[in-house]
C-alpha cells in the first residue's frame, strides 16, 4: 500500500517509535509530523548500547509533539487507531520503560533511570 502526505503512520527514528502524519516525500525518507510516543527512545550511547562507561552518557529526549523528522522510508507503516494524546502517551512510554529499567537492575539501567527521572520533571509530568 503506498504512503501518501496526510497518511497517519508510526516510524522509528534512533531509538523511539512515533505516531505522526505525512507531510513530505522524498527520496529516501518521509517528513513526518509527530503526534504521539510510542516508545521512548533508549538513554545512553547509541553506539555502545546497554554500556555506562562511554565517553558521554546521553540523555534522549522524545521528539516534541508536531516536531517534524526525516525518517527512512522503511521505517514507516500506516497506521489505522486512534491517535492518543501527545502527553498521555509520553507519559505511557516513560512508564513502559521504567518498568523495563527496574527489572533489569544493572548499572546501565540505573543510570537511565536518573535520566529518565530528569526528562519527566522537564515534560512536566
Amino acid at each position: 500500500m503506498e504512503i501518501k502526505i496526510g497518511d497517519k503512520v508510526t516510524g522509528i527514528y534512533k531509538t523511539g517509535k512515533y505516531i505522526g502524519e505525512i507531510t513530505d516525500i522524498r527520496p529516501q525518507h518521509y517528513l513526518m509530523k509527530v503526534k504521539a510516543v510510542l516508545k521512548h527512545p533508549r538513554q545512553g550511547d547509541l553506539h555502545s548500547p546497554n554500556m555506562v562507561e562511554v565517553p558521554f552518557f546521553h540523555e534522549r529526549r522524545a521528539l516534541a509533539y508536531h516536531e517534524q523528522t526525516n525518517i527512512p522510508k522503511n521505517m514507516v507503516k500506516l497506521y489505522e487507531d486512534d491517535i492518543p494524546a501527545y502527553i498521555d502517551s509520553l507519559k505511557a512510554s516513560l512508564d513502559t520503560m521504567k518498568k523495563e529499567l527496574l527489572e533489569e537492575n544493572s548499572t546501565w539501567a540505573k543510570r537511565s533511570l536518573e535520566n529518565i527521572m530528569i526528562l519527566e520533571k522537564d515534560y512536566k509530568l
